[in-house]
């Protein structure tokens, strides 16, 4: 693109990769790359997919996410359009495809690709298809060639880099990226301003794993830290909060039913968020997925 201003459009509808492509293969050559500035040398990239971070200076480029491998070239161009130097780093917030399907093109680029050592794994020994068919492992230029374990420090364009892991949340190799200096967190998907939360048990998430992701952005937020979540609106410190109790509350209700023997179909029949729905947007059938993640989060350690 040659225009300073990004056009886009942005499908804040948060879903994931696995439902999207099962659904019907969105038509990227579609899709518009938006950058927003966010501070002085940090902007978001939305398209579709999780939401993108770019730390851009003289050190070269930071990314946070990649999204799906067909838009890498609309991304690289509006990185461009932000800075001309080049790519040095990308680190994934979680293993998701609408996150990490840009990996290996970035990684061709010559990005040095970062994430938690669980998540590496995860790319390299995929879990099934949901056709049941083979995982297909991510090629080797887009499997992270440098990992961490607990917190990782990085310095770059003047601004310190903090990587937190975040165990078993969302899946089980989370990384909360924070931006001390510009008062920045970026979530990926254990907090999404969007729909009620998603646990991906089949990739390591848990529930309690995401309420404690949740209280370690709370536990990091002033009273103008923006939080950028892997999908929805930039939210605050309040946000996240009610988020967590919206979390804590569907846990509990669903215990008690547990504990009087009620059936996962019982459960559901309860409507047990019926009242929650209100506190969050784009609800839609999450709810219900939701409370099923939870029953059987909450089932498997009984």
């Amino acid at each position: 693109m040659r225009t300073t201003r990004l056009t886009v459009i942005f499908t804040a509808l948060a879903i994931s990769a696995a439902v999207a492509f099962a659904q019907a293969p969105p038509d990227f050559s579609k899709v518009e790359i938006k950058a927003t500035k966010i501070a002085n040398n940090f902007y978001t990239l939305d398209g579709q997919g999780g939401t993108i971070g770019v730390l851009a200076g003289p050190d070269g480029v930071f990314m946070v996410d990649t999204q799906f491998a067909p838009l890498s070239d609309k991304i690289a161009a509006a990185v461009r359009q932000i800075t001309p130097n080049p790519i040095k780093f990308v680190v994934n917030t979680h293993v998701h495809g609408d996150h990490t399907g840009g990996d290996e093109n970035f990684g061709k680029m010559g990005a040095t690709i970062i994430a938690r050592e669980e998540l590496r794994r995860r790319l390299a020994h995929p879990n099934p298809q949901a056709n049941g068919q083979p995982g297909v492992p991510m090629p080797a230029a887009g499997l992270p060639k440098q990992t961490y374990r607990g917190v990782m420090n990085m310095h770059m364009n003047g601004e310190e880099i903090q990587l937190i892991a975040i165990p078993r949340a969302h899946t089980d190799g989370d990384t909360l990226v924070y931006f001390p200096g510009l008062d920045i967190l970026m979530t990926g998907d254990f907090y999404r301003s969007v729909q009620y939360p998603n646990v991906d048990r089949n990739n390591g998430g848990s529930v309690q794993g995401m309420i404690d992701g949740l209280g370690a952005v709370i536990a990091r937020c002033g009273p103008n830290t923006k939080v950028i979540p892997g999908h929805g609106p930039i939210v605050g410190r309040d946000a996240v909060t009610a988020h967590r109790d919206v979390m804590l509350a569907v846990r509990e209700r669903v215990s008690r039913l547990l504990d009087q023997g009620k059936s996962e179909q019982e459960v559901m029949a309860a409507k047990v968020t019926a009242d929650l729905d209100g506190r969050l947007q784009q609800v839609g059938t999450t709810g219900d997925r939701f409370i099923g993640q939870v029953y059987n989060d909450l089932k498997a350690m009984r």
